[in-house]
């Protein structure tokens, strides 16, 4: 692979190999790999790049979950020595920038297609908008391949040698192709059936392509806020001025899944006996405690004696569990359901054990082991634990001799795992749904810009339209006036920003002896955000409802903000042993927070360095570092 984006001349007939698989080319009487661009139409070239993005279930289950799921803290990493550890793998990234490649040139061919029809008086009355749509989903491949890697070419579709520029120039020039792009859509055109059959989105619902187009507009804009605040509230701000953007579930940008092995399987992959796709700690720490909604009201009386005490902690083992980790929960085993937790949870994952819900993933049988064992250094058992009705994570890193002391938490069937409705193939994958609008738009009303609606009205209304889609709507009220601080210090109810103390009392049970005792945990401090003085602001709720409302579909998004804000929380990976990807991470410090302890990028594949030194050089430059996970990309929080 010479490029990311062949040059203009080479695109059409790289993309016409690509697309030889589309059913349109069985309805050709001449040979489809000799088909010309008066036969080969712009449509099929969109429809191949959209579904190809969903990702085959190879590449997603190392992409989709193994890089950008980790990256964002939604689910454990159950590779476990890999991307929480600083590493990565090399074949991993070679195949999504392989893919990732494709999907860009089909996007180009779609352009260059449609120009050239235009150009010869052989195009269709819808042919210009096609362009724009093309132009629309090819900004969001490039800012997924740029919010991955990092510098890409920008000009491969131009005419001329493609160079790799820095991320700014990317940002700026997407923010550019949005704006054009979706000006230029002529909403008075009607498509024929076939050509909307090819859309696997919006149908070409040219209305819809532009609020998502302006929705983008905003996504990118405030990706800068950090680093560029001018650009990103102008840009910000045009957008939001259109008042045309997704507001509403029917406007959601989502595409339709499988249940075959192509790019529309399941991205959580229902056909793999190994990956039980459990919650990460991350997750669990914001939703525990969170919104005021009890387990009671939320399951039936079967659960009831299960469910503990708003001050229960749960069982210590702290010989077993991991310590060296600011993970509120580290040491602790829950023996039981929360009192209170936020009602997407139960939606998203399997309470262990409940193997009678048809959601239950027990696939091939491999998730429904109830006892596993706890061991002391000699391997002598000292505990048998059962995970039927308990509520328990585990944070990432490297556990060191516990690990092999501790059966319960490496077992699947042990923690809650994600339900089948999002690995069935039945779903669809979102890519932007309302929620992320109007926490965009809470966002830049918190930070004084000019936009149509008041950070409340915006802040509560994204929570609404999140619980619309998980069938959560009956909790609103109560969820939306709670002050309960979840385990890192965060309530949800806009007006109250009282921090909480220090730490707060609970009851445990040593689990070895069963002797009670109360203790004081601490809510843990991210220093990444304000050096860590404040857990409860209304940007911090913004920011802990959009990673709540994303999960499980945009991964990538919480991983942004994340990198961008150094908010929500992420726990650090316990360092009960050293890692070396991760050098500055040691007992030593890991209460702290740091950008240093968390994976920042994706490294350029060995493709690109041995067969384009000058394109991978240039890439490195443009970077401004070492061609390393832990390097900082121009937006991120440094």
């Amino acid at each position: 692979m010479k490029t990311i984006l062949k040059k203009s001349s080479l695109m059409v007939a790289a993309a016409l190999l690509a697309a030889s698989s589309c059913k349109k080319f069985d309805d050709l009487n001449t040979d489809p790999l000799k088909a010309n661009g008066d036969q080969v139409q712009t449509e099929y070239f969109i429809n191949n790049s959209i579904i190809g993005a969903q990702q085959d279930p190879g590449l997603s289950e190392r992409v989709f979950i193994l890089y950008w799921i980790v990256g964002g803290h939604g689910l454990q990493d159950e590779d476990g020595e890999t991307f929480s550890r600083g590493s990565y793998s090399d074949d991993w990234t070679s195949e999504y920038y392989r893919q990732s490649s494709q999907w860009m040139n089909a996007a180009n061919s779609a352009i260059q297609i449609g120009n050239d029809q235009i150009a010869k008086g052989t195009s269709k009355a819808y042919t210009k908008n096609l362009i724009q749509v093309a132009r629309i989903w090819r900004a969001y491949l490039m800012s997924e391949f740029s919010d991955s890697f990092g510098p890409m070419p920008t000009d491969g579709f131009q005419g001329v040698n493609p160079e790799f520029k820095d991320v700014k120039t990317v940002y700026y020039f997407l923010l550019d192709e949005l704006k054009d792009a979706s000006a230029k859509l002529d909403l008075s055109i009607v498509n024929p059936a076939n050509v909307i059959n090819e859309d696997p989105a919006y149908k070409y619902d040219y209305a819809k392509w532009r609020k998502y187009a302006n929705a983008m507009r905003m996504r990118l804009a405030m990706r800068l806020s950090e680093v560029d605040p001018a650009k990103a509230k102008a840009e910000f701000e045009a957008a939001a001025a259109t008042n045309d953007f997704i507001t509403d579930a029917s406007q959601t940008f989502s595409v339709q899944e499988s249940h075959g092995w192509d790019p529309l399987a399941s991205v959580f992959r229902k056909e793999s006996s190994w990956m039980g796709l459990p919650m990460s700690a991350t997750y669990n720490n914001l939703v525990f405690g969170l919104g005021s909604v009890k387990s009671a009201d939320q399951l039936d009386a079967s659960f009831a004696s299960a469910i503990k005490p708003a001050d229960w902690m749960g069982q210590r083992f702290f010989d077993q569990f991991a310590t060296k980790t600011n993970d509120p929960a580290a040491g602790y085993w829950f023996n039981g359901l929360p009192n209170t937790i936020d009602p997407r949870a139960y939606k998203i994952f399997s309470i262990p054990g409940n193997i009678t819900d048809p959601n239950y993933p027990a696939i091939g049988g491999a998730f429904t082991a109830t006892q596993e064992d706890l061991k002391d250094a000699s391997g002598k058992v000292v505990k048998t634990l059962t995970s039927t009705n308990t509520w328990n994570t585990k944070a990432d890193g490297n556990w060191g001799a516990k690990a092999s002391m501790n059966d319960a938490i490496t077992t699947n069937g042990f923690k809650p795992l994600l339900n089948l409705v999002y690995r069935n193939g039945n779903n669809k994958r979102v890519f932007f749904g309302p929620w992320e609008t109007y926490f965009l738009l809470a966002e830049a009303a918190v930070r004084g810009w000019t936009v149509p609606v008041d950070g409340k009205t915006a802040y509560e209304t994204g929570i609404a339209k999140s619980f619309e889609y998980f069938g959560t709507t009956a909790n609103l009220a109560t969820y939306l006036a709670s002050t309960d601080y979840n385990r890192v210090g965060t309530s949800v109810n806009w007006g109250h920003t009282t921090e909480p103390a220090a730490s707060h009392t609970m009851n445990y049970e040593d689990g070895l002896t069963g002797a009670a005792g109360t203790v004081a945990i601490n809510y843990p401090k991210n220093d990444l955000y304000k050096s860590g003085t404040v857990r409860n602001d209304q940007l911090t709720k913004i920011i802990t409802q959009k990673y709540l409302a994303q999960l499980p579909w945009l991964p990538l998004e919480t991983w942004n903000d994340h990198r961008r804000l150094g908010l929500p929380f992420f726990e650090n990976p316990a360092v009960e042993d050293i890692m070396p990807d991760l050098p500055a991470l040691t007992s030593g410090n890991y209460m702290t927070s740091s950008v240093k302890f968390f994976p920042q990028r994706l490294k350029y594949p060995s493709t690109l360095s041995n067969s384009n030194i000058t394109g991978y050089n240039q890439a490195i430059s443009a970077l401004g570092g070492a061609d390393a996970v832990l390097t900082p990309l121009w937006w991120a929080k440094h």
